[in-house]
């Protein structure tokens, strides 16, 4: 399973998000993306999700603290409680045992950041 972790604020719109999965340089299939819960129900990532045709994991603030990031970020570690929203979001979206194939990249107008995850059923 590949999943698109994203983190963005909550001026960020599909445009954000797509230009943050663009930056990664993934060419690979994604099955689903994943999200902290409190921002699966934006409305840019719902925008963003049924364009792609892709489910949303909505993904819980333990799971997401659990998580070692490669990337660290110092807004995100004071917000969240991890170093990267998008990579402990990839990571917990693609189940235990993941690993990362694309660490966290950034959106040109920096509302949003993409990683991908890659989990072991893959």
């Amino acid at each position: 399973m590949i999943v698109a972790g994203f983190g963005f604020t909550t001026r960020a719109t599909a445009l954000s998000l797509t230009q943050a999965l663009s930056a990664t340089g993934c060419n690979a299939d994604i099955d689903r993306i994943a999200v902290p819960h409190d921002k699966a129900a934006h409305p840019a990532i719902l925008d963003f999700a049924q364009a792609q045709g892709w489910d949303i994991a909505a993904i819980q603030p333990q799971p997401l603290e659990a998580v070692r990031t490669e990337t660290q970020s110092f807004l995100s570690r004071l917000t969240r409680r991890t170093g990267s929203v998008a990579e402990a979001s990839a990571l917990a979206g693609a189940g235990l045992g993941a690993k990362l194939i694309a660490t966290r990249h950034i959106s040109d107008d920096r509302m949003a950041t993409c990683a991908i995850a890659q989990g072991p059923d893959t």
